[in-house]
């Protein structure tokens, strides 16, 4: 008979009534980056003028792979760069990008088409004319990357710099349990396991929301989620040799739990939030009330 997980990773008077749910940026469903369109074309371009490079004069190669390879470089850049925005915006307490991609990607297109320029019977004035162009359109195209950090007021960096680096903990374990269970290529699973990261994901954003949420989900953002990654690791390992049903449901009964508890701890915190927030405006009513 199916047995509910339980150890000392398991998070107290979890209920298995309430399925995990999404949060409200849509994480357990895919949604349309930014990274594609325009930035899937700048992969394009690097490789017009190898074949440039390779159809004409012998002399035109060094060029040309210099061109294909800084242009490619601000493509994959490019790319990096609009993700690490894309993820900077969806936080509410973000630092800064450590590398500017985005501007790095600008200069680098800049010096392929100066390199590129050099190709045909173009000068050196002409070819540096539309290195500075196309850096410059590259820029106004995509834009600069974020140069400050998202500290809400109140908040000072020693907190904020707990916050993120106990976020980041915690997602290295969702991305754990999602790389698990993908490989064994069951499409339900993994809409499960979105599914609780997305109930996780809302505790992060709460946290980050208010740094002083820490201290009551740090059991949460760091124990419970480490005992889910190794629950979901002893699963995978499991079902992809008998794909046991029996293993299986007790898997989503435990994502269920998890999911369960999150949620009620989110909940919790954002209870005591506007708690503390109906308590500052009686304070401020009644110190309006004596001056008056």
């Amino acid at each position: 008979m199916a047995q509910r997980y339980g150890g000392r990773f398991s998070p107290p008077n979890a209920r298995r009534d309430a399925p995990a749910k999404p949060d409200r940026n849509g994480w357990d469903r895919k949604r349309r980056s930014r990274a594609g369109g325009r930035s899937n074309i700048l992969f394009i371009l690097p490789f017009l003028f190898l074949a440039n490079g390779f159809l004409g004069p012998a002399e035109g190669l060094i060029p040309a792979f210099a061109a294909f390879g800084s242009l490619f470089l601000a493509a994959w850049l490019t790319r990096q760069g609009i993700l690490a925005e894309e993820a900077y915006d969806a936080r509410p307490v973000a630092r800064r990008p450590a590398i500017p991609r985005k501007i790095f990607a600008s200069v680098l297109t800049g010096a392929g088409l100066f390199a590129g320029g050099l190709l045909g019977d173009a000068g050196l004035v002409t070819a540096a004319a539309w290195g500075g162009l196309g850096a410059l359109l590259h820029l106004a195209a995509f834009g600069p990357d974020p140069l400050k950090d998202k500290i809400p007021e109140g908040v000072d960096s020693f907190q904020s710099d707990r916050v993120s680096r106990a976020v980041a903990e915690a997602e290295t374990y969702l991305t754990a349990m999602r790389a698990a269970v993908a490989r064994l290529r069951e499409p339900a699973l993994e809409r499960r396991v979105e599914g609780f990261a997305g109930t996780a994901r809302e505790l992060f954003r709460s946290v980050e929301a208010d740094p002083r949420d820490l201290t009551a989900a740090r059991r949460y953002l760091g124990v419970y989620l480490m005992g889910a990654r190794d629950a979901t690791l002893k699963f995978a390992d499991l079902y992809e040799r008998g794909r046991d049903p029996k293993v299986r449901a007790d898997y989503e009964r435990l994502l269920d739990d998890l999911g369960s508890s999150f949620a009620d701890r989110t909940k919790l915190l954002l209870s005591n939030d506007r708690a503390g927030l109906d308590l500052e405006i009686e304070v401020l009513r009644e110190r309006l009330g004596r001056e008056s």
